[in-house]
């Protein structure tokens, strides 16, 4: 593609690949979602619809499309016999990983509720029994990326790349993806071609913070998964990718696995790597 807009949002970095410049109005739209997107659901700001749950118990309305992630962490919540849950941003907090990036874990870490002794959800709004710090890491910038994708497609940009740091979304554009080795970011394990659907990827060692220390968290324990150290996912949407390639950290049901339709590579701690008999690719460990 011969342009290529990029931008930092959300904590990360953003590219936008098009045929053609993409009009101030248009790049205007995209920021304003996501900035909408973050002002629901990050819980690094305390102007955040997620801040106002963690501090206040009762029925809090949710943004309007809110409805396809929560739905779909409660697939994910149900496959993973209770592991991948967004009531994970207490245990996240106490490892380290809050607000103010304090990196330094306390000596307890709080085990996250079962999502419905917790909360219920309800399309419109989420009940809170209890002050819960709700994080929605596992799938939510995937969802962030349709979003932007289906915005563009919307104002008439048909064929573009969404890529928010190896999350993306391909409309009409073939392209060859390299599976980036989670120890040695110089390294490719394998490639994957893609054209129109989404690839996600997933790493312990990405958004660690000391031995041991990581974003991907079991829901059971509230403590780092061991064991998976990188997944890669295809599938129709960044939504699903992304939360499958959460998902594969866990044994995951292998029905939800077939109705999600996707495709999957995952690397253990001892370096083999794994496929799924569907992945349209080539490894080289």
């Amino acid at each position: 593609m011969p342009v290529a807009w990029r931008f930092d949002a959300i904590g990360t970095a953003w590219r936008i690949d098009t045929r053609d410049e993409l009009s101030p109005r248009v790049r205007a739209a995209v920021a304003e979602r996501v900035e909408r997107f973050d002002r629901d659901w990050s819980r690094f700001r305390a102007d955040s619809r997620i801040a106002r749950i963690a501090r206040t118990p009762g029925r809090h309305e949710l943004a309007a499309d809110a409805s396809p992630l929560l739905a779909f962490y409660r697939e994910l919540y149900e496959a993973t016999a209770g592991r991948v849950s967004p009531l994970v941003g207490r245990s996240l907090e106490a490892l380290g990983y809050d607000a103010a990036y304090r990196l330094r874990p306390v000596d307890d870490i709080p085990v996250p509720p079962a999502w419905d002794d917790a909360v219920a959800w309800d399309g419109l709004a989420l009940e809170v029994a209890r002050p819960v710090v709700v994080d929605v890491g596992a799938a939510g910038k995937g969802y962030l990326v349709d979003l932007v994708s289906d915005l563009l497609v919307d104002a008439g940009v048909a064929e573009h790349i969404v890529d928010a740091s190896g999350d993306l979304r391909a409309r009409g554009v073939p392209m060859t993806i390299a599976l980036e080795h989670p120890l040695d970011p110089s390294k490719a394990v394998g490639v994957v071609g893609l054209t129109d659907g989404a690839f996600c990827a997933s790493a312990t060692t990405r958004r660690a913070w000391g031995e041991g220390l990581h974003h991907v968290l079991d829901a059971i324990t509230g403590l780092p998964v061991r064991g998976v150290i990188a997944t890669w996912v295809l599938a129709p949407t960044a939504l699903v990718a992304d939360g499958v390639a959460t998902a594969l950290f866990f044994d995951p049901d292998a029905g939800f696995l077939s109705r999600a339709a996707t495709a999957y590579a995952r690397m253990s701690s001892d370096g083999t790597v794994a496929a799924s008999t569907d992945f349209p690719g080539e490894l080289f460990a």
